[in-house]
């Protein structure tokens, strides 16, 4: 049986508008809508798929399962098609075992990484109990959803144990002209790689890896990428995220920044040409 979900501080209020060349597009046109959650210091994307699809990627520090599940239900998700772990550090797999006592998941992808943490042991067990097994996010690793190409672009390697974050799963999303990379916690080493290996990173919306750590986002990286709008996931911290260094970077690449320490939950609704951008505060 489903735990019940309990109540949200993740509120959804105010709105923000930046509008593409085409709007008003008839109310018809499918639409992609990613939501980049307010979880504090953390990673919790929800993507709404055109086609009607719903994923998950991260669900921030323990103790943010609760919120992230109150907003889930508050976009009406029932189920979840794909569930992803993008690696296994604590801000980013600490709420997913809540996400998975709380809907019925269909498909779960993670790197082929382990850690000892009791948020990474949780996480298991919640799969376990689903009795679901862990598919390998990995380069070249894709699954379907109507009318939208998703495929992992990260990593392409494996990587030392230790090199947590280098192991990140990094995913490509195109719904016709929409394009969205997301990063995880994804460093220099694994942004190096993709590039040697040729992968897709063009997109107009980039996640930024690592809350905007200096180690993350090289002004090389951001070539390739060449975002027209740079999300920074990112709470209240010790470690001066996001640092002077990648600020620097995504001016010099004329990104739109746009922090959820500052605006809150942020969401890009996207009709596969132009984006609406909308703020939580």
């Amino acid at each position: 049986m489903k735990r019940k979900w309990m109540g949200s501080s993740l509120a959804f209020a105010s709105v923000g508008l930046l509008v593409g060349p085409l709007q008003g597009v008839e109310a018809a046109t499918p639409k992609i809508k990613v939501h980049y959650i307010d979880v504090g210091q953390g990673d919790a994307i929800y993507i709404k798929m055109p086609s009607g699809e719903d994923i998950v990627i991260d669900g921030g520090n323990k103790g943010k399962g609760d919120e992230l599940v109150a907003y889930l239900k508050k976009q009406k998700v029932g189920d979840i098609e794909v569930l992803i772990s993008t690696h296994p550090d604590a801000d980013h797999i600490g709420g997913l075992d809540e996400v998975l006592d709380s809907f019925k998941v269909k498909s779960v992808y993670a790197p082929k990484v382990k850690h000892t943490t009791q948020a990474y042991k949780d996480f298991l067990l919640a799969v376990k109990r689903e009795k679901l097994t862990i598919k390998t996010a990995k380069a070249g690793v894709s699954f379907p959803v109507k009318g939208v190409k998703a495929q992992f672009v990260g990593p392409v390697k494996d990587y030392a144990k230790s090199d947590l974050n280098n192991w990140s799963a990094v995913l490509h999303v195109a719904y016709k002209k929409n394009t969205f990379l997301f990063t995880g916690d994804a460093e220099l080493k694994s942004e190096q790689d993709m590039i040697a290996k040729k992968k897709t990173l063009r997109a107009d919306v980039l996640k930024v890896g690592h809350h905007g750590a200096k180690t993350s986002t090289s002004a090389t990286f951001l070539k390739y990428v060449k975002p027209k709008y740079a999300v920074i996931s990112v709470g209240k911290n010790a470690y001066g995220h996001p640092t002077k260094e990648v600020v620097t970077n995504l001016k010099r690449a004329k990104a739109t920044m746009l922090r959820t320490d500052k605006s809150g939950t942020i969401v890009f609704e996207g009709n596969g040409s132009s984006y609406t951008i909308k703020k939580s505060k």
